[in-house]
């Protein structure tokens, strides 16, 4: 594993924001949204942010909160559409949390450098007009 964790840049970067406004007195920043938060954790990889646009058009909850579940398949979770039943258990062992926002892409990223884009080769018609089809063995 790369030595990502459940905590993502976006997150720290708000954490370390609202504390400092708390700290100085100002007005809390408005929070980050999912599709920033996606673009900035994958601006080292340009087709996982077209990914997320196709798979959750970013979304990691619905409008009442729960964790977005997949329209064809209900154990596609989050922005990236982690499918639960095969990647559940093995997302637990390495302590990520497909459930949030920042361990759905951190899972998204492991599994990326894994396997390419294989895992969401589904929604390629719609993510590869702007990307190339990358595949790892």
């Amino acid at each position: 594993m790369s030595g990502f964790n459940t905590l993502s840049a976006p997150s720290l970067f708000a954490r370390a924001s609202n504390d400092r406004v708390q700290e100085i007195g100002l007005e809390k920043p408005k929070p980050v949204s999912t599709k920033e938060a996606v673009t900035a954790y994958f601006s080292d990889i340009p087709i996982m942010v077209d990914i997320a646009r196709c798979e959750s058009r970013f979304r990691q909850t619905d409008t009442d909160g729960t964790v977005l579940r997949g329209l064809i398949n209900s154990a596609d979770v989050g922005v990236m559409q982690i499918n639960e039943y095969y990647h559940l258990e093995e997302s637990k062992k390495l302590g990520y949390n497909i459930h949030s926002i920042d361990g759905n892409m951190a899972y998204a990223r492991y599994l990326y450098e894994k396997q390419g884009a294989r895992p969401w080769l589904s929604s390629s018609p719609c993510w590869s007009k702007t990307q190339p089809i990358v595949a790892k063995n």
